[in-house]
């Protein structure tokens, strides 16, 4: 016969109270019964965990390393019938989210923690996606929520404000070494870093300004770097290059024209009529996190 959950929370209470009388109070049990459990988990070991000393229960060498395992299993135990209760109520045990790399990533890990201390049970799958990307993760239903800078057709978005695309290069790119203002024909004879469409199905260039010389990478931070290692300019959210700004290792272009692109942002639940209250939930989060 395999040893019960009962018996080993009966082992770890006598443990942590120090006597039979004492853990028979605390699980609300007889003495009696607490003796009898024990003296079965006893029978059923190769080693003794206890040994009776006086009214006292004294905690072998081996005990002290059952005690360990055993306080585990109850906390695992314990944790998987919390699990089984929230699911029982409705919540879903995923949430994924696409979200557009323009969006700022501190404040959406804010809204995860935020929602995680409430919720610990249901687990989430953050998609970092690039223009059509993103569109394509909700119309093809792999996201539950995206955060975009587009409201397909058929859908409501929620507006959360704007990403600000500044144009950047390094302090000693040619295109700084004149103090005027730079046109988009000069800016065009220069090699641009454009972050790529992480879509499959059709491939968007928004941003690029037709440069003859274009490198194409597939995240922000890779732009980032090679912009900072005089590689090219590039427009990059400039929410993800404040530090580099502050310190100089970047710097804006002052363009003849426009120069700071601001593109609106959406939170967007995909099935919005049938979603759940756990989707709701994190899709609130984030409207809030992502206002401020």
């Amino acid at each position: 016969m395999k040893i019960t959950l009962e018996q080993w929370q009966t082992f770890v209470t006598v443990v942590d109270e120090g006597s039979f009388a004492k853990a028979a109070e605390v699980l609300n049990k007889s003495q009696s019964s607490i003796s009898y459990i024990i003296a079965k988990l006893q029978e059923q070991l190769p080693t003794p965990p206890l040994s009776q000393q006086g009214r006292k229960a004294e905690v072998t060498d081996a005990g002290k390393v059952l005690y360990r395992h055993a306080k585990n299993l109850l906390k695992d135990a314990d944790d998987i019938e919390k699990a089984a209760q929230y699911l029982a109520s409705g919540w879903e045990p995923e949430v994924t989210i696409a979200a557009d790399a323009i969006t700022p990533m501190s404040k959406i890990l804010c809204a995860l923690q935020d929602f995680s201390k409430t919720s610990p049970s249901t687990r989430i799958r953050l998609l970092e996606t690039t223009l059509s990307g993103t569109d394509e993760a909700l119309l093809s239903k792999q996201a539950d929520i995206a955060i975009t800078a587009r409201i397909p057709p058929g859908f409501f978005g929620e507006p959360i404000g704007s990403a600000s695309m500044v144009p950047v290069a390094s302090p000693k790119h040619p295109l700084l070494r004149h103090e005027h203002k730079i046109s988009e024909k000069e800016l065009k004879q220069h090699r641009q870093i454009v972050v790529r469409d992480s879509g499959t199905k059709r491939e968007l260039d928004a941003g690029w300004l037709g440069a003859d010389q274009r490198w194409t990478v597939s995240y922000f931070s890779t732009s980032i770097e090679s912009v900072k290692a005089g590689l090219g300019f590039a427009f990059i959210p400039q929410t993800h290059i404040e530090q580099e700004l502050a310190e100089g290792s970047l710097r804006l272009l002052p363009l003849a024209i426009g120069g700071a692109r601001d593109i609106p942002l959406y939170v967007i639940i995909g099935a919005q009529s049938s979603a759940g209250p756990a989707v709701t939930t994190v899709a609130k989060k984030l409207i809030k996190h992502l206002k401020t």
